[in-house]
């Protein structure tokens, strides 16, 4: 009896494993469907699936659930996106893409590609003074033009050097780089693969932008209780991305970041059955992609006061299979970070943890400026971060390897800390 009583026990804790798996598995495919556009702007994605994760942070138990209004200037493109090179169709999100901030463009151009093996910018710019080369759109590898701002930051001003605009290159497959264009340059600046544009001589533009003011977003926030209501835990994961290219393009952001915002539903959920000893509150920040308006919006107006947080967790970019585990750690949570370096060591979650340089790359950034106490968990470099930022960060090609070893980490510190 005693035996069948302990394979009953462990069987049940199976399922519970699994049923975790499953809820989590269930948001990261429903944030990621076309439904919700991408989470991004234009069409309003990110509002729609804010709205639905209020329901669901109500369905895990949560005691209080609040929506944080805030706004923000963005630029979209949810319109005409199309473009030919010498007569061929190119395909907008794998041949092709824009700049955040680049404006909307309609023509055919000469294109001028740059002698980067050679490169003088007293010929280049002498080049486009040549008929030929009027109101060109000037090709290069996107390191290239980086590597010499001073002088393609010239090609980008209105009125200067007599070009249209640039064309960028960068390898298959190409990424919408970001979606803060809080700004909208005087020049088109697209994103092309190589191999759409080598020899290419003239292309052909349809492309529309839209730039919103003042466009309403909002974080939701909610509170599970624990026994004490001095302190707390903070849980944030950004559930907004990249949102549109033209009317058929939307960038799904599977791992970027609906695996973040499943894993802290799922805390909540587990914590809403199993009473902490501290207030949990789970932050699912919009924003995040328009250069973390969110978060910073929320440690300027708190709801709790940042003294009061033993530690924050920021979780961005799970869904992948990488072993050893990224991270990066406010200065005044390096002391914490010990902790969580033995029991990673030993329960065995990673292999190791890989403590990077804090940078203002995800939320976690505007509450380690402030001394709060945080660490940030990303999993890099695995099968799916190859589709950061592309088309392919959707449904197919979700990974689920980091979810449940990441949850026992987290869940781990908190009952030791």
């Amino acid at each position: 009896m005693k035996r069948i009583l302990i394979i009953l026990l462990a069987l049940a804790a199976v399922q519970v494993q699994a049923q975790d798996l499953a809820h989590y598995k269930r948001i990261v495919k429903e944030l990621s469907s076309s439904k919700y556009q991408g989470r991004g702007y234009a069409r309003g994605g990110a509002n729609k699936a804010g709205r639905y994760l209020e329901r669901e942070y109500r369905r895990a138990g949560a005691d209080e659930v609040v929506l944080q209004p805030f706004t923000i200037d963005i630029n979209t493109f949810p319109g005409k996106m199309e473009m030919w090179a010498d007569g061929r169709k190119l395909t907008a999100g794998v041949d092709f893409s824009m700049r955040e901030y680049s404006p909307g463009v309609k023509g055919e151009f000469p294109v001028y590609h740059v002698d980067t093996l050679n490169f003088d910018a007293d010929a280049m710019f002498a080049d486009l003074a040549r008929p030929e080369y009027a109101n060109a759109l000037v090709c290069c590898d996107f390191w290239f033009a980086y590597r010499h701002g001073k002088d393609f930051k010239r090609l980008q001003k209105a009125g200067e050097c007599g070009n249209a605009g640039l064309i960028q290159t960068w390898t298959s497959p190409i990424k919408f780089y970001k979606a803060y264009g809080h700004r909208v340059v005087d020049k088109p600046i697209v994103w092309v693969t190589p191999e759409a544009i080598e020899g290419v001589q003239r292309v052909k533009l349809n492309v529309e932008n839209r730039f919103l003011e003042r466009y309403e977003l909002f974080n939701v926030i909610a509170k599970v209780e624990g026994e004490r209501h001095d302190s707390c835990y903070v849980f944030s994961a950004h559930y907004d991305h990249l949102g549109n290219l033209g009317r058929r393009i939307f960038y799904a952001g599977a791992n970027d970041n609906a695996s973040g915002t499943a894993a802290i539903v799922t805390l909540a959920a587990y914590y809403a059955k199993h009473r902490p000893p501290f207030d949990m509150y789970f932050l699912s920040f919009s924003g995040e992609d328009a250069n973390l308006r969110g978060s910073e919006f929320f440690v300027e107006h708190p709801i709790v006061p940042l003294e009061q947080i033993k530690f924050l967790f920021n979780i961005d970019m799970i869904g992948d299979n990488n072993p050893v585990q990224y991270c990066e750690v406010s200065e005044t949570g390096m002391k914490a970070f010990r902790l969580f370096e033995k029991i990673n060591a030993s329960r065995g979650y990673f292999k190791a943890l890989n403590r990077g340089d804090l940078a203002a790359n995800s939320d976690h950034y505007p509450f380690a400026a402030l001394g709060v106490p945080c660490i940030f968990l990303e999993n890099e470099e695995g099968d799916a971060f190859q589709y950061y930022h592309t088309v392919y960060d959707n449904w197919k090609h979700a990974v689920f390897d980091s979810y449940e070893p990441v949850f026992r980490l987290v869940r781990d510190f908190i009952e030791q800390y």
